[in-house]
């Protein structure tokens, strides 16, 4: 079983303990579009795909399983290294880049390591693009608009 795979068993079988349907429906779906807007601009930018997805996959997963978005990427980037080690699915390294761009990605207005650059875009691919009838965050538009240049739309 590939590394991906084996933690999104993990993390589905946390998200689907969460009684809500509304809530468990939406953290799937944004988990799950993170992961795979990550793993698409990981291939663009020449970053690991597969660490990128797992970012994705893990970057909320504290946010969803706590119920609370407070402090939600420093304590996401806690349980996120819990997790990998827990699974033994990654190196230190690896953990550490994936840690990182959890811990950062809540912060759009700062310019950081290139994976956490990429898990702040890929959050935001998956904002902007699942409801376009939404506003777009003025937080997230600067980043919107680069994104929308880069993927030429």
């Amino acid at each position: 079983m590939s590394r991906l795979k084996e933690l999104r068993e993990y993390v589905d079988k946390k998200i689907n303990k969460i009684d809500d349907v509304d809530k468990r429906t939406g953290a799937i779906a944004h988990l799950y579009g993170v992961s795979l807007a990550a793993q698409i601009l990981a291939q663009k930018r020449g970053l690991d795909p597969e660490l990128a997805a797992m970012a994705g996959m893990l970057h909320d997963l504290h946010a969803y399983k706590s119920g609370s978005y407070d402090d939600h990427a420093h304590l996401g980037a806690e349980l996120a290294r819990k997790v990998l080690d827990k699974l033994g699915l990654t190196t230190p390294d690896e953990t550490e880049i994936i840690c990182s761009a959890i811990y950062h990605h809540d912060d759009k207005a700062a310019v950081d390591g290139p994976m956490d650059e990429l898990l702040k875009d890929a959050d935001v691919i998956d904002h902007c693009f699942k409801d376009s009838f939404k506003p777009v965050k003025e937080k997230e538009q600067k980043r919107y608009d680069a994104l929308c240049k880069e993927l030429g739309l």
